[in-house]
């Protein structure tokens, strides 16, 4: 066990972090931040959800990471008629011996891609509620464990409102960072165009980390400190939320700890022992703002929940 315990440490998260960075950046193109982000919210435990428009790259993000990483990845294509039974799996009667068997469902991978989450009905959503939140699923009266690492990345199409179910605030907050890609620039969009000539480059992407260095990832993260000066910093911006002007419901304590641990994991990316203001601040809009619930008269007022978070970062005097 001695011996695991040094094989682990070898390599540091900073290089891991780099080295599945590099190799993502052969496939996505001009996509740092999103990349940084997604890897943050991997690295410490969390799932991330992403919005943003069809084609910008949310299923490649997704494959690339499963791919760089060499484990295991299922797609999921919601849809209305979708059932709690085809993410989990369901049990089928074997004629030969009269007994059922468990036939397991795509929710048994290490990387999940939720496509167009918002189109499965609430029932179907509430499924996968439960395997992101316990890391384990209860099928037939039996709870089954899901694999380690278990990371589930969500989009949702912001454009198509119809025939879709919004998201509940109970799984929204399950997702430690929500964020948008965006268009790329037209200098980047044309390396695209170049690399996909002959074959997609995703199709020849090699693992660049084993499971033995993921860990020793996750391990570094949980070691990196937080003192309790950036404690209390973490903890009053979301506070400041409850309060602020035109929220009708502010992020919750499992805010403070999404963003304790995405700011260990950027610190350690940083190749820093502890965590900075910086690192809190950088992607506090990422992990609270999809967790606020807009006042009515606030929303038609073109108020948002990032404008809030933004509004709260500026207020909250930083520790020295």
């Amino acid at each position: 066990m001695e011996h695991q315990s040094e094989t682990l440490s070898l390599v540091s998260g900073q290089e891991i972090y780099q080295r599945i960075c590099a190799n993502i950046q052969i496939v996505m193109k001009g996509q740092t931040t999103a990349i940084r982000k997604l890897l943050a919210a991997f690295a410490s435990g969390g799932h991330v959800l992403l919005e943003d428009y069809p084609g910008t790259g949310k299923t490649t993000l997704a494959k690339a990471l499963a791919f760089s990483v060499d484990v295991s990845f299922k797609r999921i294509q919601f849809t209305p008629d979708l059932l709690p039974s085809d993410i989990l799996g369901i049990s089928i009667l074997n004629q030969a011996d009269r007994t059922f068997h468990f036939h397991e469902g795509p929710i048994f991978a290490n990387i999940v891609l939720a496509d167009e989450i918002n189109r499965a009905s609430p029932r179907t959503q509430s499924a996968l509620l439960e395997a992101m939140a316990e890391a384990q699923v209860s099928i037939d009266g039996n709870l089954r464990k899901l694999k380690d690492p278990f990371f589930v990345i969500a989009t949702q199409n912001p454009v198509e409102s119809r025939g879709t179910y919004p998201l509940p605030e109970a799984q929204m907050d399950r997702f430690a960072l929500q964020f948008s890609l965006g268009y790329i620039s037209p200098e980047a969009e044309v390396d695209i165009l170049s690399d996909q000539i002959q074959a997609h480059p995703i199709d020849s992407l090699q693992p660049c980390i084993s499971i033995t260095d993921l860990v020793s990832l996750k391990q570094q993260v949980r070691q990196i400190r937080v003192s309790q000066e950036m404690k209390r910093y973490l903890v009053d911006l979301v506070h400041a939320t409850r309060s602020a002007a035109g929220v009708q419901l502010g992020a919750s304590p499992r805010a403070s700890i999404a963003l304790m641990k995405i700011a260990q994991a950027l610190a350690l990316f940083d190749g820093y022992e502890f965590v900075t203001p910086e690192q809190v601040q950088e992607l506090a809009v990422a992990v609270i703002a999809h967790r606020l619930v807009m006042e009515p008269q606030a929303r038609f007022a073109g108020r948002t929940a990032e404008t809030v978070v933004e509004e709260v970062l500026q207020a909250v005097p930083v520790p020295a």
